[in-house]
């Protein structure tokens, strides 16, 4: 089953909205096959850890360990209950349950009702670890968000002459940078406020790293909005949450009017509907203490440089410790968990 979370772990960042899922076949203990999910739409798991046996007679006297029931339902593909129960495979061991209402147990007792023998919860907690993104989006009915901000060693997110430029603040060191466009790559979103769009003028894209962009989410609310940002104007998907008089030239950008009586709940609702799983929330202070305050989110991740401002835009705190520090180049990253 380890093995399985290690395989599961390479669909990172080209799966969603499906979960990582890792398969291992075994006989007379020896692995005879496996696989993971590699991208979304293409095969699960299981139909590959099968299909990489050489001897397909084989699986009549194996066991087959996945990370995550087995599906049972049609989606982009075949139920993968089915493909187990057809290929004669006696014993399936299952990490954890899927918490997708169209599987909730239900390819459990498909293999069951088939005379299939099935183990649950080895090693459940590192498979919901893993998974922690797809858990939120189906039990919480929103996407999982991450906070990340970056600080001076003495507590600063910004410099104190920062309204009189336009352009990004750099506090972390160049690895930390190729280092924040990787978690971009892993998350299906990426969410500023207006004032970041204002102030730092950003892509919001993973340029320092190989993967794809995230949405970008701009929080606008209402009044102006600088329709030169370069997230307008790039051709790539831009999201606003907000209430603006502007018809823009891109088909890329697209505008959705909150409920500003509850702009997180609705905003939250509305990624929701569009299935995206995770968000990472990039600033700026107010938007990431909005968050803080609402207690909807799920993990912080803050970099803090080794260098000090003297004074400036304070960033935002949370109140207790962090469940990790990792020093990385220059800077030391905070990893919290939301209680």
């Amino acid at each position: 089953m380890h093995r399985c979370l290690q395989l599961a772990s390479k669909g990172m960042g080209n799966v969603a909205p499906n979960p990582m899922v890792g398969c291992v076949l075994v006989k007379d203990d020896r692995i005879i096959g496996e696989g993971f999910h590699r991208v979304y739409g293409e095969p699960h798991a299981e139909v590959n850890a099968i299909r990489s046996a050489k001897d397909q007679n084989d699986l009549k006297s194996s066991t087959l360990y996945v990370s995550l029931e087995p599906c049972s339902h049609h989606g982009k593909t075949p139920p993968c209950a089915d493909l187990i129960i057809n290929s004669g495979i006696p014993r399936v061991v299952i990490a954890q349950k899927d918490p997708n209402p169209l599987v909730a147990g239900n390819g459990i007792k498909m293999l069951r009702n088939a005379g299939v023998e099935v183990m649950e919860g080895v090693l459940e907690a590192g498979a919901k670890e893993l998974n922690r993104r797809f858990n939120v989006f189906h039990e919480k009915k929103r996407p999982y968000i991450i906070l990340k901000w970056a600080m001076t060693a003495d507590g600063y997110m910004d410099s104190v002459n920062k309204t009189e430029k336009r352009g990004v603040f750099w506090i972390s060191s160049p690895e930390t940078k190729k280092l924040v466009h990787k978690w971009r790559a892993e998350e299906d979103a990426i969410m500023i406020g207006k004032k970041t769009l204002e102030v730092d003028n950003p892509s919001l894209d993973t340029r320092d790293y190989y993967g794809s962009d995230p949405l970008r989410i701009i929080l606008s609310g209402k009044g102006q909005i600088d329709v030169t940002s370069k997230v307008f104007n790039d051709g790539k998907k831009t999201l606003i949450i907000g209430d603006h008089n502007i018809n823009f030239q891109s088909d890329s950008v697209e505008m959705v009017v909150p409920n500003f009586d509850d702009f997180i709940g609705s905003t939250l609702q509305e990624l929701y509907n569009r299935k995206v799983m995770s968000v990472i929330v990039e600033g700026g202070a107010y938007t990431l203490q909005r968050y803080l305050e609402s207690r909807i989110w799920d993990e912080a991740r803050v970099i803090q440089s080794n260098t000090a401002l003297g004074g400036g835009l304070s960033a935002p705190q949370i109140s207790f410790q962090p469940k990790s520090v990792a020093q990385f180049s220059k800077d030391r990253i905070y990893y919290y968990r939301n209680r």
